[in-house]
C-alpha cells in the first residue's frame, strides 16, 4: 500500500491553529468533514477521542497517528495537519507534537487499516523526512514532500 493510494492533496492542512490535543482533533476532523459530504465532525471526533482513551496516539519524534474505526466509511480516509510550533499531545517522548495523520477506516478492514498504520509509521521514522515536513509552508509543497518519501520507500 502506498500513502497516495489513501491521501489526497486536498486533505492536507499546512498550519493547524490549535494549541491542545483535543482542539487538533477537533480541527482536523471539521476538516476532513467539509470535504467528506458523507462525514461528520462529531462522529470523526468521537471516534478519535475514544481512541486516544486507550493510550496516546502520539509515537513521538513530534509525531501522532491519530486513528479509527468510523460506521459509514467504505474506504479509508486520510489527513495530514502540522503545526509548526508543536502541540502537547502526551506522546511518549514528552515532546511537542507537529506532524498529525489522521486515519479513518471502515468497521470491516482490519487488515488494511494496519497497512497503512504500518506504511505511515515507517515513513515518519525518517527524520529528514519529519523535518522537510515541518519546515515546508504550503499544502502543495506538504503533498509534494509526502508523494516524494512514499515513492522511495
Amino acid at each position: 500500500m502506498n500513502l497516495l493510494d489513501i491521501l489526497t492533496p486536498e486533505m492536507v492542512m499546512p498550519e493547524l491553529a490549535a494549541t491542545d490535543k483535543t482542539s487538533v482533533i477537533r480541527e482536523i476532523s471539521s476538516y476532513i468533514a467539509e470535504h467528506k459530504a458523507n462525514l461528520k465532525a462529531d462522529d470523526i471526533v468521537k471516534t478519535l477521542l475514544d481512541r486516544e482513551q486507550l493510550g496516546s496516539t502520539g509515537i513521538g519524534e513530534g509525531v501522532a497517528i491519530p486513528h479509527g474505526k468510523l460506521t459509514g466509511l467504505d474506504t479509508l480516509v486520510a489527513c495530514f495537519g502540522k503545526s509548526e510550533r508543536g502541540v502537547d499531545f502526551a506522546a511518549i517522548d514528552n515532546q511537542p507534537t507537529h506532524l498529525f495523520f489522521v486515519l479513518l477506516a471502515p468497521n470491516n478492514s482490519a487488515g488494511l487499516h494496519l497497512k497503512a498504520l504500518a506504511r505511515i509509521s515507517r515513513l515518519l521514522k525518517n527524520p529528514e523526512f519529519r523535518d522537510r515536513l515541518i519546515h515546508a509552508k504550503h499544502a502543495t509543497s506538504l503533498y509534494y514532500i509526502i508523494a516524494e518519501e512514499d515513492a522511495r520507500i
